[in-house]
């Protein structure tokens, strides 16, 4: 993995991250406090800085109460990851809101292909 390939997967990872603590309500310094490390190792991880190792993956997972793999698949570039992450966007929607997503995907998709 190239320094180019590892700063995205850095960055995925972080937002990752970041958007699973503002889910569970929490701030930097909670999650910092039940990490037991320091406000900036919690803020470096979500600007894409420094990459968690699995331990603090789980330990992140554990705090979130998601699966850590959730945390590394919204960052994955696979097309089955990115899979798996639209089904769980879509599973809490209604047939009518699922619809609508698929919609909008598809005629993006069809745009996107054109350009």
């Amino acid at each position: 993995m190239n320094k180019t390939e590892q700063k995205r997967l850095a960055g995925s990872i972080g937002r990752a991250i970041a958007k699973q603590r503002v889910r569970s309500q929490l701030t930097q310094e909670e999650v910092a406090e039940r990490l037991g490390v320091g406000n900036e190792a919690v803020s470096r991880i979500e600007r894409g800085r420094v990459i968690p190792n699995i331990v603090r993956l789980i330990e992140l997972a554990e705090i979130f109460n998601c699966e850590a793999a959730e945390l590394f698949g919204q960052a994955s570039s696979h097309i089955d990851d990115q899979t798996s992450r639209l089904k769980q966007l879509l599973e809490p929607l209604n047939q009518d809101d699922r619809m609508l997503v698929i919609d909008i995907v598809e005629n993006l998709t069809k745009r996107l292909q054109k350009g």
